[in-house]
């Protein structure tokens, strides 16, 4: 058996239990498989100077990563946006996230952040005609079971917006995450796990890290995804709402409809759908999951296991 214990962050979205093997795991580096201490890359890249590249988050179940395809797409589609090479296809990537895998002998409950910048600069200035060195492609798979804290999330509001596409999109999944990290750190402040970050017009958009939704009467809300990162996750939850015959609606609602919910719930590839126990200071239910999250919980796991190969049934 692994060496597994509880870690220490409690209910933050994205607490996993600490895996001693994490320690031994080897880190893909444009091609090269590198243990943690040697997995780097230069000073100069335009990820660490400028924040200059896209990512994806992947979960593993049953030796296959969940839903690649729409993670590939979302991928490509980002780095289109900014202009960005991306230096492989698609098959590139898929052998890729295999090798990591397969040479860290994961199964399931595995986590994989696959990250592409610009590469390496020149000189250390923004301009992306300084980037002449090809893209810096890394993965880092982790062995990572979300830890069980007993309790939903706590949430904060906090001043921290998602801004207007003009500025930054926020639909963009790119290592340019300085708002969302300033959102966390409000969060952090306040005693809470997450932020809950409003739109620019005022009205409730996601948390820092994460989608959200509440049940108010039968039904099923979340924003209009105009200001927010449109997870896969939230597409999932939204499409099976619909089919289990959930009405759902992606809408503008306020801070007050949200504190009068009868169960909040936020959405991400690390967690699925984890329960809010409090929005700042409102307690929702008895801090766990409600009924219509249960439900979503119960079908997205289905989803996940027919999508990797398993039968519709339960782990």
């Amino acid at each position: 058996m692994p060496d597994v214990q509880t870690a220490g962050t409690g209910g933050a979205a994205h607490a996993a239990e600490v895996d001693a093997r994490n320690e031994e795991i080897l880190i893909w580096v444009d091609g090269d498989l590198r243990p943690k201490a040697q997995a780097s890359v230069s000073v100069y890249d335009s990820g660490f100077l400028l924040g200059d590249g896209v990512w994806e988050g992947l979960r593993l179940h049953n030796g296959r990563w969940a839903f690649l395809d729409d993670h590939l797409d979302r991928l490509f589609e980002a780095a289109r946006a900014i202009d960005l090479d991306l230096g492989r296809d698609r098959a590139g990537f898929v052998a890729a996230l295999e090798e990591v895998r397969t040479v860290n002998g994961m199964q399931d409950d595995a986590h994989a952040r696959l990250m592409v910048t610009r590469g390496v600069k020149t000189r250390p200035f923004q301009h992306p005609s300084l980037s002449r060195s090809g893209p810096t492609t890394v993965i880092i798979a982790e062995h990572s079971l979300p830890a069980t804290a007993g309790r939903g999330l706590r949430l904060a509001t906090v001043p921290q917006v998602r801004g207007l596409p003009m500025s930054q999109d926020p639909k963009l999944n790119s290592h340019s995450k300085l708002n969302c990290v300033l959102a966390a750190v409000q969060a952090e402040k306040a005693g809470a796990d997450e932020g809950l970050m409003l739109d620019p017009h005022g009205f409730v958009n996601t948390t820092n890290s994460c989608n959200l939704f509440i049940v108010r009467k039968g039904e099923l809300w979340t924003s209009t995804g105009d200001y927010c990162m449109n997870g896969i996750t939230r597409a999932k939850t939204l499409q099976l709402a619909q089919e289990a015959g959930i009405p759902a609606f992606e809408k503008n609602f306020s801070l007050v409809e949200t504190y009068g919910a009868d169960e909040v719930f936020v959405t991400g590839t690390f967690g699925g759908q984890t329960p809010v126990a409090e929005l700042d200071g409102r307690r929702f239910g008895d801090g766990t999951a409600g009924p219509v999250t249960r439900k979503l919980q119960t079908l997205y796991r289905a989803l996940v296991r027919r999508d990797v190969g398993l039968d519709a049934g339960l782990a």
